[in-house]
């Protein structure tokens, strides 16, 4: 397999590895990005863990919700520049798709692609075809998740690259939401809480943390009990329940919302960032 410069500069921008270790990687992964990260965790290289975020090129994420604050709703329209994506038209588009989603609460992307776009007699699907001939950009609604919760809080970085979607069991102050949300899109849990935590994932992480101590000398054993260690670790940081508070680090995020509400937790979230 060719594996280009282009190959290996994104998996260098991905996992922050140096060059040549991410162009091995790559060879012996015969171009398999997901198991190249792999070869580089395994071999004790500190790359990105895997994340629930969803990657893309430009365009706007963009996240509101409805007037009771019980369910919010996240959308991306992509595009190819960053240059579209700052344009006032476009971004309107994107805002009118998401407000049609708020008022129709569709149950997935294609059934909100087939919803009429405002009074323009087309559908959603049919107005990003329309804008795609007069901007001369592919365009794309690529991505809808919504959350349903007592109360939900949606954050939105300035920019429109990246936002999130916190869903809590009762209400509570904005600004208590707006601290978990501000925490999950800067720190990119990748699951609620151990529990949310995929077993492939799970299983994933143990055999990178046994593989990285057997690399590291350790018997077969002790390489067991380090893994389960490592995956208690990644547990710790990439859960948001149980990460440690970016505002205060004596504390993790349930502790957080406890010393606020003894009752307080949150039941799920989404989180986009454009990369």
């Amino acid at each position: 397999m060719n594996i280009t410069a282009a190959d290996v500069n994104k998996l260098r921008t991905i996992t922050g590895a140096g060059m040549m270790d991410c162009k091995k990687a790559l060879v012996e992964a015969n171009g398999d990005f997901d198991a190249a990260i792999d070869l580089l965790r395994k071999k004790g290289q500190k790359v990105a863990a895997n994340r629930s975020d969803r990657d893309a090129t430009e365009g706007v994420v963009l996240a509101k919700a409805t007037a009771d604050n019980t369910r919010g709703t996240m959308l991306v329209l992509n595009c190819e520049t960053d240059f579209v994506a700052k344009n006032e038209a476009f971004v309107a588009v994107a805002n009118t798709i998401l407000d049609i989603a708020i008022a129709h609460n569709p149950a997935n992307l294609d059934e909100l692609k087939a919803l009429p776009f405002a009074d323009s007699g087309m559908s959603i699907n049919d107005k990003i075809t329309e804008e795609i001939g007069k901007i001369g950009e592919k365009l794309d609604l690529s991505y809808f998740g919504t959350v349903n919760a007592g109360m939900v809080f949606c954050y939105n970085h300035p920019g429109n690259k990246l936002a999130s979607v916190v869903g809590f069991n009762k209400e509570t102050s904005a600004d208590v939401a707006k601290d978990v949300a501000m925490q999950a899109a800067a720190m990119a849990p990748v699951a609620l809480d151990e529990n949310s935590v995929s077993e492939e994932i799970k299983q994933k992480e143990l055999e990178v943390g046994k593989e990285q101590a057997i690399n590291e000398g350790k018997p077969a054993d002790m390489a067991e009990k380090i893994a389960m260690g490592r995956l208690g670790k990644f547990m710790k940081e990439n859960t948001l329940l149980n990460q440690e508070f970016i505002k205060d680090s004596k504390m993790n995020v349930s502790q957080y919302m406890k010393s606020v509400d003894k009752d307080l937790t949150a039941t799920g979230f989404i989180r986009f960032a454009l990369g």
